[in-house]
């Protein structure tokens, strides 16, 4: 067998053929599985694998063949050997350069084709080898995307298993309830101290003359989005499913978006529900839509992407949403990208002062968004149970995120990744008599449930406050519980239940 597969390869390499399908083949085939292999959670979808293999698979063979017979007539004979090797090391470097950088770089495309028409005259007699080196670089990218379908083919969703009938339960009171998450806002009390020292006296005030209740020293379970938020609507930990590679949740959007025992129990309370972002962040990979409505479209999102995209204005759809009508009770998750934490990555950013300024200008960015939202929601449904809730800190006192993966005990910045914001409007002020269990994010819907219910059973079992995050210098590489439930600092190592 081996002799006879050495055969098929000398026969390649020596023959005289042109191999117009699999070149075209080659020059998209390691691009793509290399971009799945570094993003399969936000592409993992049905429609992307269509859109994937129909623009640089199938359409760069179709090119290719095409541009292939049109050099065998005549008129462009003399052309014929140089028209796959341009066609194939310009589309390998070009597709390679949309995953890398998305937007439009004329000055690399003009370099792209500089080096294709180089190859194409100079080392045409060589695309063959390059063939079979793309070929060999599509079997390693096959392997490592094989094992990315494999984990999430075995992935267990056991975790979101409920201790009780809580997804069950009915509610007795049943106002509109606005969910509003402002990314990355901590808390009142640690924006008072710490690496923040931060004036916020006018929304906090504005808060309070509208009958709203702070909860100082709340904190995330979880320090992404992704992960906080998963927590939160499925009411469970999930200790990041010790994915350290990643530092993040297995299914995370679909966890939010498609189906999660929050979104479940109020549908099943018969709530209109709404899901309303500046950003299609949560929806990158077309997870199904389980909100009956929306403000982003998926034919609005590009396959490919970078970062967040442009800000979406979100009054007017709240305002349309708020007169549209609807005579059942309302759920709204309404997601705000600001004042979000500070830039990721050491390439971009200024510097530990520079990126607190930065991150203050977008807090009062965010109050003064949150002050339109709650006045017009307030205008409309002064019985209305509000939540203002962050899904994680600012991140001020790094330079840059990513240093959240180098271990650390100061307290302070701890508590700037952790620390984040709950704020409540009750309705009529009817705050109730448990609302001090109010400590972290995992456990706010089960607390918010039990009080619609008027029944304080689902109590019983509550999650424990802990924080946790992925260390990945510093420390042995792995998931550490990094604030215990009393709120002390802590290092311990979790490892997975046998």
């Amino acid at each position: 067998m081996q002799a006879k597969n050495q055969n098929i390869f000398s026969d390649f390499l020596r023959n005289n053929k042109s191999y117009p399908v699999l070149s075209g083949l080659a020059a998209g085939l390691y691009p793509v599985l290399f971009y799945y292999s570094r993003n399969f959670n936000m592409v993992n979808s049905w429609e992307h694998v269509g859109y994937f293999i129909s623009v640089y698979l199938l359409f760069p063979i179709l090119l290719f063949v095409i541009a292939h017979r049109l050099a065998r007539l005549p008129v462009f004979a003399k052309y014929e050997k140089y028209v796959l090797p341009f066609l194939n090391i310009f589309s390998f470097l070009f597709i390679l350069k949309a995953f890398l950088f998305v937007v439009l770089e004329r000055k690399i495309i003009v370099g792209i084709f500089i080096v294709a028409l180089l190859f194409a005259v100079f080392l045409h007699k060589y695309l063959k080898k390059v063939i079979v080196i793309q070929l060999i670089l599509a079997l390693m990218g096959t392997f490592t995307v094989g094992q990315e379908i494999y984990k999430n083919v075995a992935y267990s969703e056991a975790w979101k298993l409920q201790p009780d009938n809580i997804e069950d339960v009915v509610f007795k009171k049943k106002p509109n309830v606005y969910f509003i998450e402002p990314d990355g806002y901590v808390s009142f009390s640690e924006l008072k101290k710490g690496f923040y020292k931060a004036k916020n006296s006018l929304f906090e005030d504005f808060l309070l003359e509208n009958n709203f209740k702070s909860y100082p020293n709340f904190r995330s379970n979880y320090n992404t989005t992704l992960t906080s938020n998963s927590a939160a609507f499925t009411m469970k930990h999930h200790y990041f499913n010790y994915a350290i590679r990643t530092g993040e949740v297995q299914n995370g959007r679909q966890n939010i978006i498609s189906s999660n025992a929050v979104l479940n129990t109020f549908k099943k309370n018969d709530y209109e529900t709404y899901f309303l972002s500046e950003s299609p962040y949560f929806l990158l990979n077309r997870p199904k839509m389980a909100y009956d409505h929306s403000n982003i479209e998926y034919s609005e999102i590009a396959y490919i992407h970078n970062g967040l995209g442009e800000i979406r204005p979100l009054m007017p759809p709240l305002e349309s949403y708020l007169n549209d009508g609807v005579l059942k009770p309302k759920f709204f998750f309404i997601q705000i990208l600001r004042p979000t934490h500070i830039e990721p990555s050491e390439n971009y950013s200024e510097g530990a002062a520079v990126e607190r300024e930065k991150y203050l200008e977008r807090l009062e960015e965010s109050n003064t968004l949150m002050t339109q939202m709650i006045e017009s929601i307030q205008e409309k449904d002064p019985e209305a149970l509000i939540i203002i809730m962050a899904d994680h800190g600012g991140f001020v006192g790094l330079d840059f995120s990513f240093q959240t993966e180098i271990k650390t005990q100061d307290r302070d910045l701890i508590y700037s990744i952790f620390s984040s914001n709950l704020t409540i409007h009750w309705p009529n002020g009817e705050v109730p008599n448990y609302d001090s269990k109010l400590k972290t994010p995992v456990n706010v819907f089960r607390i918010l449930f039990a009080y619609l219910s008027n029944n304080e059973s689902y109590l019983g079992h509550l999650q424990p406050n802990e924080s946790f995050i992925v260390l990945k210098e510093g420390a042995q590489p792995g998931i550490y519980k990094y604030i215990d439930a009393s709120g002390n600092i802590v290092f311990e190592k979790m490892e997975p239940e046998e």
